[in-house]
């Protein structure tokens, strides 16, 4: 924002915490509208008929319409005021949610949740940016604390009541859910948040920028969106693929050298912003990915109802209210960079464990292993946003609460497009491998279909139905066995990328500009 050269006057004690309740209801709606639709895709797949591919664009599609919306964020704080933004916003958000909920096929529900991610991709870096602004420098590391428990909690509570939601009446309940939330959002940003900073100027917004940034997002995600079904060297998802890289470099070309850029390049040019950036988008790959796998894991493996899928993070997300205001203290007394690798660090240990779970764990040993990683994850998430932000000058604030958001939301649609994709390769992998296992030579299989034989002959089944049906229920067992193998590697997928996050979360440290020392300046 280019605007805010200086800090802005303080609101009172009483007036901040008015305005953090309000700009944290905001934040909410969005982070749960992004992120409760997993504990229902298999109930609408079964009402609209959807193929697995056409489901995702459900929970992927909405993270895409969140991320490019988030780079519009500083242009219009700065054009319209955070007040007019963050009303606009969630009352168009609020309308996408009723209309989802009323959607009368996959379409128009898919247009609806696009429409919901485009305005939470507004309203989550419009949060971060108001919550720093509003605190003293010495307390902003507890902003982002608070911050957090909005963006984290969301998820942690969302499957558990959305499934209580679908149990108890239907999924499209799910969306409705958001409508009183979004409501009190609305009244309380009319009343009590910040307008228009003094002295802010609109600028021309950079469509030729967004447009490409825009149509670069499209043909990256649905080129792997598309890669297991047409192949991944099919001419259709290389040509994607292809688009997507050339529409990047032409973006990062045209904002180098446009008067009014979408992007700030010079924002990178602090090498603290752009580690934690990084971390942010690596965060966003495996967290993504891993809030994506619990519930499918939990329903197709485990078979557990919708309500029990979401209330097995339960404890995790009670953990957390307790987590993020230490974390944030930490984050205010500790360089950003020790906290974040230490959370990083257990969050791969507890997603490596989760690798060994199979249709035999409790919901008590999944619920523990989820309880770590959410422990871990909140000891991440404030320090690396005060840590982003703290690094750069008041007029980059904007820019810079938006691309921190950016980065992680970028990281969890492609996460979770590849991690589906990968989920499909593995399971077949693995269901191949174990059929070649099955032969008459194997005394385990010939075992096997003598037993489910026996069991079928004392029902009643003729001798050629007996033959049959074990051979289809060892099919049953082979594919349950395989699918559970692709969701290990799932897991595994996961602690090895957090591994691989610590390299740039240390960076954060060991290339950081003083505390003391944002970057200034213009172009």
């Amino acid at each position: 924002m280019t605007s805010a050269s200086a800090e802005p006057e303080l609101p009172s004690s009483a007036q901040r915490w008015v305005i953090t309740v309000t700009v944290m209801l905001g934040a909410l709606s969005a982070v749960l509208a992004t992120t409760i639709i997993n504990v229902a895709i298999p109930q609408i797949q079964g009402a609209f008929g959807m193929s697995q591919d056409d489901a995702q664009w459900l929970f992927s599609g909405t993270l895409a319409a969140v991320t490019a919306t988030m780079m519009l964020n500083a242009w219009l704080v700065q054009s319209f005021g955070q007040r007019n933004t963050f009303v606009g916003a969630l009352t168009l958000f609020l309308a996408a949610s009723v209309m989802g909920g009323l959607a009368p096929n996959a379409a128009i529900l898919i247009a609806c949740r696009i429409a919901q991610g485009a305005m939470a991709g507004v309203i989550q870096p419009l949060a971060m940016y108001t919550l720093f602004r509003i605190f003293p420098p010495e307390q902003r590391g507890q902003a982002m604390g608070i911050y957090g428990i909005g963006i984290v909690l969301a998820p942690v509570f969302g499957p558990w009541v959305g499934g209580v939601l679908i149990d108890a009446f239907n999924w499209r309940y799910v969306f409705f859910m958001m409508t009183p939330i979004s409501v009190i959002g609305i009244v309380a940003g009319l009343l009590y948040m910040p307008g228009k900073e003094p002295g802010a100027r609109r600028t021309p917004l950079d469509w030729q920028g967004f447009l490409m940034m825009l149509a670069c997002m499209g043909c990256l995600l649905i080129g792997l969106s598309n890669g297991q079904r047409e192949g991944w060297d099919s001419s259709t998802v290389l040509g994607l693929l292809s688009a997507a890289a050339l529409l990047l470099v032409g973006f990062l070309a045209w904002e180098f050298h446009t008067p009014h850029p979408l992007l700030e390049m010079r924002i990178f040019s602090n090498r603290r912003f752009a580690a934690a950036s990084t971390v942010a988008f690596t965060i966003g790959l495996g967290l993504f990915g891993f809030t994506y796998l619990i519930p499918q894991f939990a329903q197709k493996i485990q078979l557990f109802t919708p309500t029990e899928s979401g209330l097995i993070m339960m404890p995790g997300g009670l953990a957390l209210a307790i987590v993020f205001p230490l974390a944030g203290r930490l984050g205010d007394r500790l360089p950003p960079h020790q906290p974040v690798f230490v959370g990083l660090l257990c969050f791969s240990i507890s997603s490596y464990l989760m690798s060994g779970l199979d249709v035999n764990s409790s919901f008590w040993h999944f619920s523990l292993l989820i309880l770590l990683s959410w422990i871990s994850i909140g000891f991440v998430n404030p320090p690396l946003n005060a840590g982003a932000l703290r690094s750069l000058s008041p007029d980059l604030l904007g820019q810079g609460s938006g691309l921190i958001n950016f980065f992680r939301q970028l990281g969890g649609a492609i996460g979770v497009n590849l991690l589906t994709s990968m989920l499909d390769r593995r399971t077949f992998f693995h269901s191949d491998a174990l059929t070649d296992w099955q032969s008459p030579a194997n005394s385990a299989t010939a075992e096997f279909l003598k037993l489910t034989g026996q069991l079928l002959a004392q029902g009643g089944a003729s001798e050629n139905l007996q033959q049959s049906g074990a051979l289809d229920f060892l099919g049953r067992v082979i594919y349950a066995q395989a699918s559970t193998s692709g969701f290990q590697d799932g897991f595994m997928i996961v602690s090895a990328l957090f591994v691989v996050t610590l390299i740039p979360a240390w960076a954060m440290g060991v290339v950081g500009r003083p505390e003391g020392s944002p970057l200034g300046g213009r172009r």
